[in-house]
């Protein structure tokens, strides 16, 4: 595995370093002692499956306020993704910040996304399905939300959703604490 800052303070971008034969191949996908070295010290408490029948399905972008903060590992287990965090941590050196990253089945990069900020992503091929470990139980009363097309974030998905649930179309506009800068362009 190749585990790097990601440009979201606390945020990892993992590759994998595929072994193959004549079989096909291996893969380590997630090394505790691995992600520890690059200062991920938590143990998931469970690992979630979504799919997605169509491309330009929109899920999120879902968060938990302290002290019910939950961290995610993400990986794209069959097609393709483009995923997305949300810095909502005031104080943070990135906060107010998003990035985004195609993640893909075939690319097998996976993404840790830090306690306190939003997540979610967009199927961008047909059956598209995501794996990612949370770091943290869900609590109803503490679940946030940012809108997918808040313009005070200013995200730049790569196509129009097709398909996003009503909750998700509900967040209220996100109102910053203090004034941000640019938004983290798209990788």
């Amino acid at each position: 595995m190749r585990v790097e800052p990601g440009p979201i303070h606390g945020s990892l971008i993992v590759d994998v370093e595929p072994r193959g034969d004549a079989r096909g191949t291996f893969a380590r996908r997630y090394c505790v002692d691995e992600l520890a070295e690059a200062g991920l010290r938590d143990t998931p408490v469970q690992w979630n499956y979504s799919d997605n029948a169509r491309a330009g399905t929109l899920r999120g972008l879902h968060y938990q306020v302290a002290p019910h903060g939950d961290a995610k590992f993400v990986m794209c287990v069959v097609g393709e993704v483009f995923d997305v965090m949300v810095d909502m941590r005031e104080g943070s050196p990135t906060y107010g910040r998003w990035h985004g990253e195609t993640v893909t089945a075939a690319n097998q990069r996976a993404v840790y996304v830090p306690e306190g900020c939003a997540h979610g992503y967009m199927a961008l091929t047909d059956g598209a399905a995501v794996m990612y470990a949370t770091y943290g139980r869900y609590a109803p009363d503490a679940e946030r939300g940012v809108r997918w097309d808040d313009p005070g974030v200013g995200i730049v998905w790569p196509v129009p959703p097709t398909s996003v649930s009503e909750k998700d179309q509900r967040w209220a506009d996100v109102v910053w604490a203090r004034p941000i800068g640019s938004a983290e362009g798209a990788s």
